[in-house]
C-alpha cells in the first residue's frame, strides 16, 4: 500500500512540472529509462540548462542520459547513494522511486525552513499554524480532505496526488508522499505570498517613475510655451520703426508699459517656477535612483535663461529708444509750427515785391517821383537787408528737420527751396533796378528829405516790431525750473527795451508831424502816400499796440509754464523719496536672505520659517512698488525724462524687485530640497550643520557655490584621498552639466550618496521573476494578474518583446524593462 502511495504521489508531483514543458508521464519506472524526460524534468524544476541530451535509441544512450541527469543532482551537492544509471535504464523500481525522491528532497523539501526546524518538522509547524484558526479541522477528515484537495487542484494549480479514503483509511500513510503532497502546497502558498510582495514592490516603483514622467512632460510643455512666448516678443522688442506722429509713438509706449506690468509679470513667475520644479524633479530622481533628467535640445534651464537674458538685453534700450523718438517727434512738430509760422510771415512780406521790382513806372516819372521811386528803392533794400536773417532761419529750420528725418521733409524742402530761390531772384531784380533808377537819378534833384527820413526810421523800426511780434508769439518747450527762468529772464531784458524804443517811435511819430506841418504852413497838398515806403504812421501805431499787447500775454504764458515746472518738480521729488527708501529696502533684504541661506545656528525647518517670513514681508511691499509705478506712470506723462533728486530710475527697482522675487523664491527652493535630501537620506541636523559649516569655509567667494580647487581642498580637510582620477570621477557626479561649481544640494548629494536605501534594477528584475514563476520573461495575462490595472497597462505599453525560443507569443522582457527604469539601458 505505501509502494502505491509513493508511485501515485511521486507520478503526480512529476507531472504537476512536466506538463510546464508540455509532456507528462504514465508510468514512472518505465518513461524515465531513456533519461529524456528525467532531464526535462530538472531543466523545468531548476530553471537551467542541462547537456544536449543524446537522440539514439540504444543502451548506452539511455545510460548517457540519465549519467547527464545524476551528474547534474550531485552538482547540487546530492549525494546519491546505491543509485545508478543501469538501475534507472532497467527499471528498477526501487531505485528510481528513491531518486525521484532524492530530487523532491533537493528542490522542493530541503530549503523549508521554519524557526531554524529541519524540513519535515518545518512542514509539521507550517501545516499546525495554518489550519490553528479555523474551527472543526479535524472533523470529517475525508470531506476536509477532498475539499482541500479539489481547491488546491482548481485554484492553485497543484494537481490530485492521493485519495482522501486511502489517506484515512490507512494506519500509517506513506511518510514521503505525504511531505510531497504538503510541500506543494506550502511552494504554493510562499509563491503567493512573494507574488503580492513583488508586486508592491513593482507599483511602487512604477508609481515613482509615473510621477517622474508626468514632472516631465510639465517641466517640458511649460518650457516650451515660455521660449515660444520670448520668440514672439523679442522681434516686437528689436523692431526700431519709429512712427511719423506722437500719437503713434506714445502709444507704443502704452503699450510697452502694458507689457512691463501686465504680460512681463506674469512670465517672470513662469521662468521661476520653471527652475524651481526642475530642481524639485532632480531631487526626486537621485533620491529614487533615477537618472537625472536631460530636457529636451534647447530647452534646458541654461537655455531657458539665455533667451530670458536676450530678451531682457532687447528690451533694455527699447524704452530708451520710445522716449528718444518722442523727444526727436515733438522737437520735429517744434520746429514744422516754428518754419511754417516763420515762412507764413516771410511770404506775407514777400507777396506783390516780385512786380515792385520789375515795373518801369520811372519811365513816365516826374523829377520828384524819380527821386522818390529812388528813396523808396533804398529803403527796400534796407528792408531786404533787414530779412536776410529770416530767410538764413528757414534755411537753418529745414536743414534741422531733414537732419532728424522729418516725415515730411519733402513739403519743408520744396517750400525753403522756393523761398531761396525767390530770395536769389530779389537780389537780382534789385540790383537791375537799382542801376536804373541810377541811370537817371541825375535827371532829378529835387527830394523830400522828412520822406526820406521817415522812411529810413520807420523800415528798421518797423522791422524790428515784426521781429518783437514774432518773439513773443514764439512758441517754446522747456523740461526744468532753470530754462523757464532763462525764458523769463531774456523777456525782461525785453521790456527793457521797450523804453528806448518808444522814444524812437516817437521820433518816427515827430518826423510824420513835422511833414504835417510843412504841408499846413505851405499849403502843401499831400497825396497820403509816402513815395519813399509803404509804411504809414497808423501802421507803426498799430503794430506798436500789437507789442504792448503782446507783452502781458507772454508775461501770464511764462507764469503759467512756472506754475507746470514746479508741479513737475513736485512729481520728481515725489518719485524721489520712495526709490530712496524702496532701493535700499531691496538691497537690504537681498543681503538678509543671503545670511538666512548660510545660517547654521538653527534648523533647517527654522531657515525655512524665516525665509517665508521674508516672503510675505516682500509680497506685502509689493503696494510700494505698485505705488511708484504709479508716479513713474504721471512723470512719463509730463513728458518729465530726468530726475537730479535719486540715483534711481524706475528700471533700477524694476529689476532688483525682479531680481529680490527671484532669490527668495529659489532660496526656499533650496531649503525645501535639503530638507528632503535630509529627510531621504537620515541626515541629522548636527551633521547638515557640519556639512554647511565646511562648505561655507570654502566657499571662499560667498556665493554660494565652490570652484574645483576649493572643492578639493574642502574634501582633503574632510579626509578624503584623492588622485587625478578619482576627482574628476566625483566631479562627473557633483557636476554632470560641467558648469565649473558646485553647489551646496550637489555637496549634499555627494557626502550622503553612499547612506541612502535605495531601489535597484537588480532588485526590480528580481520582484518581475517571482511573478513570472521563475521565466525569463512575463505574459500579458501575469501581469494584469498580479498588478493593479494602471501599472499593468503601464508595463504592457513600454516593454518590448522577449527574444528567445520556448517563449509564447505575447511574452515580454521584463529585464530590459527593469534596467530602462534606472538608466542602464536604451529603452
Amino acid at each position: 500500500m505505501r509502494g502505491f502511495f509513493l508511485l501515485q504521489t511521486f507520478t503526480a508531483w512529476c507531472n504537476s512540472h512536466l506538463r510546464k514543458a508540455g509532456t507528462q508521464i504514465e508510468n514512472i519506472e518505465e518513461d524515465f529509462r531513456n533519461g529524456l524526460k528525467l532531464m526535462l524534468l530538472l531543466e523545468v524544476i531548476s530553471g537551467e540548462r542541462l547537456p544536449k541530451p543524446d537522440k539514439g535509441k540504444m543502451r548506452f544512450h539511455k545510460i548517457a542520459n540519465v549519467n547527464k541527469a545524476l551528474d547534474f543532482i550531485c552538482s547540487k551537492g546530492v549525494k546519491l547513494v546505491s543509485i545508478g544509471a543501469e538501475e534507472i535504464v532497467d527499471g528498477n523500481v526501487k531505485m528510481t522511486l528513491g531518486m525521484i525522491w532524492t530530487i523532491i528532497l533537493r528542490f522542493a523539501i530541503q530549503d523549508i525552513s521554519v524557526e531554524e526546524t529541519s524540513a519535515k518538522e518545518g512542514l509539521l509547524l507550517w501545516c499546525q499554524r495554518k489550519t490553528a484558526p479555523y474551527r472543526n479541522v479535524n472533523d470529517d477528515p475525508i470531506g476536509n480532505l477532498n475539499t482541500a484537495f479539489d481547491v488546491a487542484e482548481k485554484f492553485l494549480d497543484i494537481p490530485k496526488m492521493l485519495d482522501a479514503e486511502d489517506i484515512v483509511n490507512t494506519p500509517k500513510p506513506d511518510e514521503k508522499a505525504i511531505m510531497t503532497y504538503v510541500s506543494c502546497f506550502y511552494h504554493a502558498f510562499a509563491g503567493a505570498e512573494q507574488a503580492e510582495t513583488a508586486a508592491n514592490r513593482i507599483c511602487k516603483v512604477l508609481a515613482v517613475n509615473q510621477e517622474n514622467e508626468r514632472l516631465m512632460e510639465e517641466y517640458e510643455k511649460l518650457a516650451s510655451e515660455l521660449l515660444e512666448w520670448i520668440r514672439r516678443t523679442i522681434p516686437w522688442l528689436e523692431n526700431r520703426v519709429a512712427e511719423q506722429t506722437m500719437h503713434a509713438m506714445q502709444q507704443k509706449l502704452e503699450d510697452f508699459r502694458d507689457y512691463r506690468r501686465v504680460h512681463k509679470p506674469p512670465r517672470v513667475q513662469e521662468k521661476c517656477q520653471l527652475e524651481i520644479n526642475f530642481n524639485t524633479l532632480q531631487t526626486k530622481l537621485r533620491l529614487s535612483n533615477r537618472p537625472a533628467f536631460m530636457p529636451s535640445e534647447g530647452k534646458m534651464v541654461s537655455d531657458i535663461a539665455n533667451a530670458w537674458k536676450g530678451l531682457e538685453q532687447v528690451e533694455k534700450g527699447y524704452e530708451e529708444w520710445l522716449l528718444t523718438e518722442i523727444r526727436r517727434l515733438e522737437r520735429l512738430d517744434h520746429l514744422a509750427e516754428k518754419f511754417k509760422q516763420k515762412c507764413s510771415l516771410h511770404e506775407s512780406w514777400t507777396a506783390g515785391k516780385e512786380e515792385l521790382l520789375t515795373q518801369k513806372d520811372y519811365e513816365s516819372a516826374s523829377l520828384m517821383e524819380i527821386r522818390a521811386l529812388m528813396r523808396k528803392h533804398e529803403a527796400f533794400e534796407s528792408d531786404l537787408a533787414a530779412h536776410q536773417d529770416r530767410v538764413e532761419q528757414i534755411a537753418a529750420i529745414a536743414q534741422e528737420l531733414n537732419e532728424l528725418d522729418y516725415h515730411d521733409a519733402a513739403t519743408i524742402n520744396a517750400r525753403c527751396q522756393g523761398i531761396c530761390d525767390q530770395w536769389d531772384n530779389f537780389g537780382t531784380l534789385t540790383q537791375k533796378r537799382r542801376d536804373a533808377l541810377e541811370r537817371v537819378e541825375k535827371l532829378w534833384e529835387t527830394i523830400d528829405q522828412l520822406y526820406l527820413e521817415f522812411a529810413k526810421r520807420a523800415a528798421p523800426f518797423n522791422n524790428w516790431m515784426d521781429g518783437a511780434v514774432e518773439d513773443l508769439q514764439d512758441m517754446f518747450i522747456v523740461h526744468s525750473i532753470e530754462e523757464i527762468q532763462s525764458l523769463i529772464t531774456a523777456h525782461d531784458q525785453f521790456k527793457a527795451t521797450l523804453p528806448e524804443a518808444d522814444k524812437e517811435r516817437m521820433a518816427i511819430m515827430g518826423i510824420q508831424n513835422e511833414i504835417l506841418k510843412i504841408a499846413q504852413t505851405y499849403g502843401i497838398k499831400l497825396s497820403g502816400i509816402n513815395p519813399y515806403t509803404n509804411l504809414s504812421h497808423q501802421d507803426i501805431i498799430t503794430k506798436w499796440e500789437t507789442v504792448k499787447h503782446l507783452v502781458p500775454l507772454r508775461d501770464q504764458m511764462l507764469q503759467e509754464e512756472v506754475a507746470r515746472q514746479q508741479a513737475n518738480e513736485r512729481l520728481r521729488r515725489q518719485f524721489a523719496a520712495q526709490a530712496n527708501i524702496i532701493g535700499p529696502w531691496i538691497q537690504t533684504k537681498m543681503e538678509e536672505i543671503g545670511r538666512v541661506s548660510v545660517d547654521i545656528a538653527g534648523s533647517l525647518e527654522e531657515q525655512m520659517n524665516n525665509l517665508k517670513t521674508y516672503e510675505q514681508n516682500i509680497i506685502n511691499y509689493k503696494s510700494n512698488i505698485d505705488k511708484l509705478e504709479g508716479d513713474h506712470q504721471l512723470i512719463q506723462e509730463a513728458l518729465i525724462f530726468d530726475n537730479k533728486h535719486t540715483n534711481y530710475t524706475m528700471e533700477h527697482i524694476r529689476v532688483g524687485w525682479e531680481q529680490l522675487l527671484t532669490t527668495i523664491a529659489r532660496t526656499i527652493n533650496e531649503v525645501e530640497n535639503q530638507i528632503l535630501t535630509r529627510d531621504a537620506k537620515g541626515i541629522s541636523q548636527e551633521q547638515l550643520n557640519e556639512f554647511r559649516a565646511s562648505f561655507n569655509h570654502f566657499d571662499r567667494k560667498r556665493n554660494g557655490m565652490m570652484d574645483p580647487d576649493d572643492f578639493r581642498a574642502c574634501l582633503i580637510s574632510m579626509g578624503y584621498d584623492l588622485g587625478e582620477v578619482e576627482f574628476a570621477r566625483i566631479m562627473t557626479l557633483v557636476d554632470p552639466n560641467n558648469t565649473g561649481v558646485v553647489t551646496f544640494q550637489a555637496f549634499i548629494d555627494f557626502m550622503t550618496r553612499e547612506t541612502a536605501e535605495t531601489d535597484t534594477a537588480e532588485q526590480v528584475m528580481a520582484s518581475f521573476k517571482i511573478l513570472a514563476s521563475d521565466k525569463n520573461y512575463i505574459t500579458v495575462e501575469e501581469l494584469r494578474r498580479e498588478l493593479p490595472p494602471e501599472q499593468a497597462e503601464y508595463c504592457i505599453s513600454r516593454m518590448t518583446k522577449f527574444v528567445g525560443t520556448d517563449a509564447p507569443t505575447g511574452a515580454l522582457d521584463y529585464i530590459s524593462f527593469s534596467s530602462a527604469l534606472y538608466g542602464e539601458s536604451d529603452l
